[in-house]
């Protein structure tokens, strides 16, 4: 669908807020980014633990809150790769928050949107939590950015899960300056997904997104910094035809102990493309 958007319209929009915390146990490698994978890997039989926990909140109207947690244990295989498997799962609460012509009908809202049964009743709320499925990862370090002025990585992610089963591929990029107190980062991805929350169950999509970011280590054991996403929506698998876009921006913080570490980081939506809204 397309929308043209207003400045009230675009103000209810850009509230859609996506939050992020992740917590470790072990020093061997830090996330300091909330969403930016970098190539700080597990060194060669290092095991570490991680629990990311993300809540996107906010939709066009009503309620829309919808919490993911990923239970990850990374291992590194040797100094250059890594591998790791999650336990993903999910609670989602929403009430009248889709605006969809097509999915509402003469309603002007209803419930709806990513995660929501089409069988529901879109004129009641929803609720539903549990596991979600199950994620392998392998990130293979080309070029280290600790020896060379740009690192390079590959990543790979298949994900089987109630809600959808996807494939994604990513190209990772780092530099680090002023003795690796700043860190540069980002990565484009590429993901094909089968949706199977809508319709038959096997409804395909595809996405594209770039994000980068920065990350300033100003004291021991602390650094902050920001990162942006731009994503793109596709119905259909390959990347054809586009049906949305939008922009986040947003800032993050991380902390250091000998054998922990926590980040957070918060994002806010600025803008979407003319194609519309999920």
């Amino acid at each position: 669908m397309t929308m043209k958007l207003t400045i009230n319209r675009l103000l209810a929009f850009s509230l859609f807020l996506v939050a992020t915390l992740h917590f470790s146990f072990t020093h061997a490698s830090e996330g300091a980014f909330g969403w930016i994978y970098t190539l700080d890997l597990q060194p060669k039989g290092k095991l570490e633990f991680e629990q990311r926990v993300q809540l996107n909140k906010q939709q066009a109207s009503g309620i829309y809150d919808a919490w993911t947690a990923r239970t990850e244990l990374e291992y590194g295989l040797s100094n250059d790769l890594q591998i790791a498997g999650y336990i993903n799962s999910y609670y989602t609460s929403a009430n009248q928050n889709y605006t969809n012509p097509e999915a509402c009908g003469d309603s002007p809202t209803c419930t709806g949107g990513y995660n929501i049964l089409s069988s529901h009743d879109s004129s009641t709320a929803y609720r539903k939590s549990g596991i979600e499925g199950g994620s392998l990862e392998a990130i293979y370090r080309i070029i280290n950015p600790v020896t060379s002025p740009v690192g390079v990585g590959l990543y790979l992610e298949p994900t089987w899960g109630r809600n959808k089963d996807e494939l994604e591929a990513r190209l990772l990029l780092q530099s680090n300056f002023i003795d690796d107190h700043l860190v540069l980062a980002g990565y484009v991805v590429v993901a094909n997904e089968r949706l199977k929350f809508i319709e038959n169950g096997n409804v395909p999509e595809s996405m594209l997104d770039f994000l980068i970011g920065a990350s300033y280590r100003f004291a021991p054991k602390w650094s902050a910094g920001v990162e942006a996403r731009f994503h793109n929506d596709y119905s259909e698998l390959n990347l054809r035809n586009q049906v949305q876009r939008a922009t986040f921006v947003g800032p993050n913080m991380h902390y250091a102990a000998k054998d922990w570490w926590a980040t957070g980081a918060w994002r806010y939506q600025l803008a979407a493309g003319p194609h519309g809204w999920r």
